[in-house]
């Protein structure tokens, strides 16, 4: 992903990556989006095998985003609230993760999902999103990118059954 002066890089994971992308893409502010992999420890993962779960990768999102137009702190709400934080993965490529480039970044994520907790909106039940250091991102294979864009369905967020 090429990125112009003044676009910042925001990275984060929420199950699957199709959705993920999708949320982001619509909101005012994000110039490009990637599907990929990161996190992991296989140099070079395909779709496959991160799926077999042996690579230590999540299905991940990188997104450039203009922060003139649209905040960190306004990617971090989105992410919230386009799955559930509590809920852990069912498959270790599907974990809930933000992986930060800064300090601010990881300053902002952690202060972002302490406010959440103590909001009460999870009833007390422990948010299992990873926050860390962002690492090599691996662009998924092309027909993963813009998924919804490319089959000719729209995304529709998926019913949020936690609240």
């Amino acid at each position: 992903m090429q990125t112009s002066p003044g676009l910042e890089i925001a990275i984060f994971a929420a199950g699957c990556f199709s959705d993920v992308e999708a949320a982001f893409r619509r909101l005012d502010g994000v110039v490009a989006t990637e599907a990929g992999y990161t996190g992991g420890t296989t140099p070079n993962p395909d779709y496959e095998q991160v799926c077999s779960g042996t690579t230590g990768h999540a299905e991940a999102v990188r997104i450039a985003f203009d922060p003139a137009v649209v905040t960190y702190d306004q990617l971090l709400d989105l992410f919230w609230d386009i799955h559930n934080p509590t809920q852990p993965a069912e498959e270790p490529y599907e974990r809930s993760a933000i992986f930060y480039s800064s300090e601010e970044q990881k300053n902002r994520a952690e202060a972002s999902r302490d406010r959440l907790q103590a909001s009460g909106k999870y009833r007390g039940i422990k948010i299992v999103t990873g926050i860390i250091p962002a690492s090599r991102f691996r662009k998924a294979e092309e027909h993963h990118q813009q998924f919804y864009e490319k089959c000719g369905r729209s995304y529709t967020a998926t019913v949020k059954y936690w609240e």
